[in-house]
């Protein structure tokens, strides 16, 4: 099979397509001919040695793919050879042939083609999982009624999380860069959208909540942002940080504040969760997001398709921050 390669970290040029041998899937897996795969933002930092992936995972790049299930490793229920599936994997996307846990495939929604499911399940298991986890200490627990302020609002992450957040009966206010970006976050369904270049966020939350602030901040910026974002929670309010790509310290942070609003700050990775943790959220994404999917309610925002050869441009796309949505890899 064809694949991405590269032997030392470094910027995009390092990737080439390479020749490998098909996995074989083990004992709860099965294997996807890939059609499409996302690309996302730790695939950039892995690339670059920033985020080396866990020992038991593929060393190819990868996070999320859709395709055909060709072959069943023993002990799989749910998934049979034929369906068509897209799958939130540990690393590997980035090839013609992957391998996935079976509880971390989910069916392609009503009408979507590969392209668009590839784009779903890396956002969607983030979103879902600390927007809302409504079985886990470490999510957001948004409620219908409340109000969210999302960060990035134009990226894959952001337009996942405004459309999930609008569907399930929220307010949603979000920060992007550019006036094209907000643009395109209100036709997503934003109430609001605050250019973080020309506007302080704090201030306009404020004056759109009546000094009240909101009940939840989705943050892929950490850093300076974190004592802004505590300024801008309501009492009892939760941040919760998917991201550092702002730092990983805030001098400024004022632990009076956090007390005397009892917030909470929490935060949490994807990738480094066990089988089963993700099995758990690929469950209640398809007893509670899928119907949504289906009815055509949400989905994801595509900025580019790239073939496989062109996965360098791809990832300079990504590095760029000029995209709105998701930018997905194809096969064929």
């Amino acid at each position: 099979m064809r694949q991405i390669s590269y032997t030392t970290p470094g910027d995009p040029d390092v990737m080439q397509v390479t020749e490998a041998p098909i996995p074989h899937p083990g004992p709860g897996c099965v294997l996807i001919r890939v059609q499409a795969a996302g690309i996302n933002r730790p695939d950039v930092q892995q690339r670059k040695g920033l985020y080396p992936p866990p020992s038991d995972a593929s060393p190819v790049l990868g996070l999320e793919v859709a395709g055909e299930v060709i072959a069943l490793g023993a002990d799989v229920s749910r998934v049979a050879v034929g369906d068509r599936v897209c799958a939130l994997v540990n690393g590997g996307g980035y090839a013609e042939y992957c391998t996935a846990p079976s509880g971390q495939c989910l069916p392609w929604p009503h009408g979507m083609d590969a392209v668009q499911a590839a784009a779903l399940p890396e956002t969607f298991f983030t979103v879902w999982a600390n927007l809302f986890g409504p079985n886990i200490a470490s999510g957001g627990h948004l409620s219908a009624g409340e109000t969210v302020l999302i960060h990035g609002g134009s990226s894959g992450i952001g337009t996942t999380a405004i459309q999930l957040a609008r569907a399930f009966g929220a307010r949603v206010f979000v920060t992007a860069g550019s006036a094209e970006k907000c643009a395109a976050c209100v036709a997503l369904g934003a109430e609001a959208a605050i250019d973080y270049k020309t506007e302080d966020f704090v201030a306009r939350v404020q004056s759109l909540t009546q000094d009240r602030g909101v009940d939840v901040v989705l943050d892929m910026v950490a850093g300076s942002y974190v004592s802004r974002n505590t300024q801008v929670l309501a009492q009892d309010g939760r941040l919760v940080i998917v991201a550092v790509q702002g730092g990983t310290r805030d001098p400024e942070l004022d632990f009076r504040l956090i007390m005397m609003k009892r917030l909470v700050i929490t935060g949490s990775t994807m990738r480094p969760r066990t089988t089963q943790e993700k099995g758990a959220i690929a469950a209640e994404l398809r007893a509670l997001v899928w119907p949504k999917l289906d009815a055509g309610a949400c989905g994801p925002v595509i900025h580019g398709v790239f073939p496989l050869d062109q996965v360098a441009e791809a990832h300079r796309l990504m590095e760029s921050s000029t995209h709105i949505g998701k930018i997905v890899l194809r096969m064929t």
